[in-house]
């Protein structure tokens, strides 16, 4: 009997946890995707600091990325905009920051952000949730609305507070990509990866 008791405790215990823990998530994921500005998405300010990287280039800015590291970033347009622009954040799998560099440009930081969780039955729902996948030395195809093709080559993988806002500034010498998302489960930092430009064709 007592054996019974003990047995039912448990899976009564183990029931309740995992009630919490879907409650957790599903509330997490509910504020994230539903919200008109997502719990801890908080993409940096960074105003007019790059804003003549513009300059040049093909007049459509819309980017189209491929990441094979993740499963959902293949050809997706990544439009140029605010980083509160939730519209361009909930329609496209990610948005080039206005006010950082294009890969044109000799000296740039291209800066582009996207939705770990976004909004379901959108380009964002879970766009960028793999992006912890990706190692250095993994590769990362850029195509401008020209057709010209720029290859980046990871070196760095960071997680970084929201007030860091140096990640977006160029690195002197060097034409970069930065991809940021969301940490999970708390949204409370920035996860950010860093590339290269080692080919343009």
């Amino acid at each position: 009997m007592r054996k019974a008791v003990l047995t039912i405790t448990s899976l009564v215990l183990i029931g309740s946890g995992v009630m919490l823990a879907a409650f957790f998530f599903l509330n997490s994921g509910a504020s994230t995707t539903t919200s008109s500005e997502p719990e801890g998405f908080n993409v940096p300010d960074v105003g007019t600091v790059q804003e003549e990287q513009a300059a040049g280039g093909p007049e459509d800015k819309t980017l189209t990325v491929t990441v094979p590291k993740m499963e959902r970033i293949k050809e997706a347009d990544i439009v140029d905009a605010e980083g509160d622009d939730e519209e361009a954040l909930k329609n496209y799998a990610g948005l080039h920051l206005k006010g950082t560099g294009f890969p044109w440009q000799e000296e740039a930081n291209v800066y582009m952000a996207g939705h770990r969780l976004g909004y379901p039955g959108t380009d964002s729902f879970l766009a960028f949730y793999d992006q912890d996948n990706i190692e250095n030395g993994d590769e990362i195809y850029v195509t401008d609305a020209n057709g010209k093709e720029y290859t980046y080559r990871v070196f760095e993988n960071l997680v970084v507070n929201p007030e860091d806002v140096w990640v977006t500034d160029p690195v002197p010498g060097k034409n970069i990509l930065t991809l940021q998302t969301c940490t999970l489960p708390d949204y409370s930092q920035r996860l950010i990866t860093r590339a290269e430009l080692v080919n343009e064709a």
